[in-house]
C-alpha cells in the first residue's frame, strides 16, 4: 500500500521511519518532511498547511492511506477535506480536534463529561483576567485558549509571573489570535504523564505511557517548549492507574465528544498531572505528542499500517497492540534560544557516526538538505532516541550518540529520564 504522512517534524520522521518498516507499505510520501524523512520516504514539496495541494498530491499519487502528525491541519480540516475527497485519512475531523485547537471548549466539555482536571476560569477581557489574577495568593497557570505550537502556557507560581503572562498574551499579542481567550488554571503539583490512545468510535486502544520533559532547562526550569525530551515507558505508570485513566478520563471525554456531534477516530493525547487526590487533566490534543512519538513508536511492534487502517475503518477491536519490553529514552538537540528566538543554517556534524551505534535512531526534527550537507532549519533540530535494557542504559546510549553530534549553537538538557533511572517522581509544577 501507499501511505502519505503530512507534516515535517520529528513526529512525522518518526511516523514514516515506522511506516517504511512495514511489510504492507511499499512507498511512503512525506509532505513536506525533512532531511532525515528523505532518508526513508519521499518528500514532496506541499506544505501541511496547503489543505487543497494535500489532496491533489493524495490523488496523483494514488495514496491509500494518509497520515496527520501535526495539528494544525487537523484543526484546519484536513480531515473533513480528505474524506469528501473520498480519501481514507487517520485523523480526527476538525469538529473533534476543536479538543485541542480550543482550550476553553476543552474545558467546558471536561466540566460536562466529569473529567477530572484543574479548576479555572475562562476569559475573554484582559482586565476580567488581571482582576482575577490579581487576587490570587497562590500560583496559576495561564494558558492561550487557541493553537500556539507549544509555546502558549505560562506556569506561574508567583501570581505576579501570571500578570506578566497575561499582558504578553492579553495586550502585547505575543501569540497573535491565539491570545484572544485565555484559561486561568489553578497550579496542579505532582508528577506528569502523558497518555495516548487511538481511538475509533467507542473503542479506545491505549498506548504506552510516556514522559515528557517541556521545560527549556535542567531540573525542570524556564519557559515552556514543546518537548525536549521523553522516555517510555514509565515506571510509576501503573496498572492500576492506567485503569483510572482511562475510565475517568479516556471513557467520558470519548462519549462526550460523540454527544457533542464530533465523534473521534485518531491519537487522543490526554496530558496529566497525577496528584495526591488521582489523575487530573491537563489538556487533550488530537494528535501523537513530540517528542513522545519518538520515544514510543521505536518500541512498536505492532504493524502501524494496519493500526492505522482499523481505526479509520472502525476495525480497531480487532488489534492487540504488542511493544518492545525495552525502554526507550529520547533527547532533543535544539538551537540555543528555543523557544525563543534562534538562528538556523548551521551544518550539522557526526549523524553518521552517531547513526551506527546500535539501537539508536536520529529522528529529524527541524533539518533541510543543501549543497550535499544536512543544516538546521528549526528550533528542534533533531530527537535522539535509544532503547536499552533498561531506562538507565537506553539513556546513556542516547547520550552517547548526542556526544558525537555537533552544530553551531546546539543546546539539550541533560537530565532527561533522570530522575526515573534514580527511582524518583518526575515531580513538575
Amino acid at each position: 500500500m501507499r501511505v502519505m504522512v503530512i507534516g515535517g517534524g520529528g513526529r512525522e520522521h518518526a511516523l514514516a521511519w515506522a511506516l517504511s518498516r512495514s511489510s504492507r507499505v511499499d512507498r511512503v510520501l512525506c509532505a513536506p518532511g525533512n532531511a532525515g524523512t528523505s532518508l526513508c520516504a519521499e518528500n514532496v514539496p506541499v506544505e501541511a498547511s496547503d489543505l487543497d495541494g494535500l489532496v491533489r498530491t493524495a490523488r496523483e499519487n494514488s495514496v491509500d492511506l494518509t497520515i496527520v502528525g501535526p495539528e494544525a491541519p487537523l484543526c484546519a480540516g484536513i480531515t473533513d477535506r480528505f474524506q469528501a475527497a473520498g480519501l481514507r485519512i487517520f485523523g480526527p475531523t476538525a469538529a473533534a480536534a476543536k479538543i485541542e485547537a480550543d482550550k476553553a471548549y476543552a474545558k467546558r466539555l471536561m466540566r460536562s463529561a466529569n473529567v477530572p482536571t484543574a479548576n479555572a476560569r475562562i476569559f475573554e477581557h484582559f482586565q476580567d483576567a488581571h482582576t482575577y489574577v490579581a487576587s490570587r495568593d497562590t500560583g496559576v497557570v495561564v494558558k492561550a485558549a487557541g493553537l500556539a505550537g507549544g509555546k502558549g502556557v505560562f506556569v506561574c507560581p508567583d501570581p505576579a509571573d501570571g500578570l506578566l503572562a497575561l499582558e504578553k498574551v492579553m495586550v502585547d499579542r505575543t501569540l497573535g489570535d491565539a491570545g484572544d481567550i485565555v484559561v486561568v488554571e489553578e497550579l496542579l503539583k505532582g508528577e506528569e504523564l502523558s497518555v495516548m490512545a487511538i481511538v475509533s468510535g467507542t473503542t479506545i486502544c491505549m498506548m504506552e505511557t510516556v514522559q515528557d520533559h517541556k521545560r527549556i532547562g535542567e531540573g525542570d526550569t524556564g519557559p515552556n517548549t514543546g518537548g525536549m525530551g521523553a522516555y517510555s515507558p514509565v515506571p510509576t505508570a501503573t496498572r492500576d492507574l492506567m485503569d483510572r485513566v482511562e475510565a475517568e478520563v479516556l471513557v467520558p471525554i470519548v462519549d462526550g465528544l460523540r454527544r457533542d456531534g464530533a465523534p473521534f477516530c485518531g491519537v487522543l493525547y490526554a496530558g496529566l498531572m497525577i496528584t495526591p487526590g488521582g489523575p487530573k487533566v491537563l489538556e487533550f490534543n488530537c494528535r501523537l505528542g513530540d517528542p513522545e512519538a519518538q520515544a514510543m513508536l521505536v518500541r512498536l511492534r505492532t504493524d502501524p499500517a494496519t493500526l492505522f487502517e482499523a481505526a479509520v475503518d472502525d476495525r480497531l477491536d480487532e488489534i492487540t497492540l504488542e511493544w518492545d519490553p525495552r525502554p526507550a529514552v529520547c533527547v532533543v538537540m535544539a538551537c540555543e534560544g528555543y523557544p525563543g528566538k534562534y538562528e538556523t543554517g548551521a551544518p550539522i556534524g557526526g549523524l553518521d557516526e552517531a547513526a551506527t551505534l546500535e539501537d539508536v535512531v536520529l529522528f529529524h526534527a527541524g533539518t533541510r538538505r543543501a549543497n550535499g550537507m544536512v543544516l538546521t532549519n528549526g528550533g528542534r533540530v533533531l530527537g535522539v532516541t535509544a532503547l536499552g535494557a533498561d531506562i538507565a542504559s537506553a539513556r546513556t546510549r542516547a547520550y552517547e550518540a548526542v556526544e558525537k553530534i555537533s552544530f553551531e549553537k546546539s543546546c539539550y538538557r541533560r537530565d532527561i529520564a533522570a530522575r526515573a533511572v534514580l527511582g524518583n517522581t518526575v515531580t513538575q509544577v
